[in-house]
């Protein structure tokens, strides 16, 4: 399978490339194009760098076809060999008009992998997977899984979920600042969207968050457990407790500094060392 290592970092893909040789430099060792990217919109990502693996956090099953995302999956790996994740996602009832039967929708998506010309093997794919029924999935058709927006509980089940050998991609999202409040506006602002979303929302209450912990921005309760902060060291030690519950790989989204945060990323990995 393709090498993630144990720290990445996660960036929407139209926030681009700057910054990402320095980052690499920090010894980041993947990064996940967010954003909904198609296989060709992570290419520039690939191109920047020349020891990073970048994956796809996550390519919509409901925008592309299988045949034509295993071509450009083929094209892509011949070109950058061992250095391309294809992270494939259902996506969110909200944004999607046509969202049905999500299960049999992937399990369709994967299939038309498999019988591609070039098919895309299954250690080269991941899902995003939150509930237990698409872990299993991902147990049994790809690589394994990337979650997002997570507490350490959430990577404990789904370490649980997924078995030993699957590989465990956690995305955490944290704010390098030591002012309490300070970071805890930056996070809601950030959490706004994502607990407007029900598949987001319900996994928060499968983990024994309420819907008074959802409401109004999030209370701090859920605003400290899902995106930690404070200084480099505790960030440090928050994405500690993932890898410690079951990740493989911690993919970092720095809150609060810009697009390209170097400066927190660096510190963070010193941190983590």
């Amino acid at each position: 399978m393709t090498t993630l290592g144990k720290l990445g970092i996660w960036r929407r893909r139209m926030d681009g490339t700057d910054g990402l040789a320095e980052i690499e430099a920090a010894g980041y060792s993947a990064v996940w194009v967010g954003a909904s990217p198609s296989v060709e919109q992570a290419r520039p990502f690939l191109a920047a760098t020349t020891t990073m693996t970048v994956a796809t956090g996550i390519l919509n099953v409901w925008q592309h076809d299988a045949a034509a995302v295993a071509a450009a999956h083929a094209e892509t790996t011949g070109a950058f060999p061992g250095r391309f994740l294809l992270g494939l996602g259902i996506g969110h009832p909200e944004a999607t008009a046509e969202y049905k039967s999500p299960l049999r929708v992937m399990r369709a998506f994967l299939d038309g992998l498999d019988a591609a010309p070039r098919p895309v093997p299954r250690a080269e794919r991941v899902l995003a997977a939150l509930g237990p029924r698409m872990l299993a999935l991902a147990a049994e058709h790809a690589g394994g899984a990337h979650t997002y927006f997570v507490t350490p509980q959430h990577t404990s089940a789904a370490r649980e979920a997924l078995g030993p050998d699957a590989v465990l991609a956690a995305e955490v999202a944290v704010v390098v600042e030591p002012d309490a409040e300070a970071a805890r506006k930056i996070a809601r602002e950030y959490a706004r969207t994502y607990l407007g979303l029900s598949n987001y929302t319900a996994n928060l209450q499968r983990f024994g968050y309420t819907e008074g912990d959802i409401a109004d921005g999030g209370s701090d309760r859920l605003i400290d457990a899902v995106i930690p902060h404070g200084t480099a060291e505790a960030v440090a030690d928050a994405l500690r407790a993932h890898l410690d519950a079951g990740a493989d790989h911690v993919a970092v989204q720095a809150l609060g500094h810009g697009p390209s945060p170097v400066a927190d990323l660096r510190a963070i990995g010193a941190a983590l060392e």
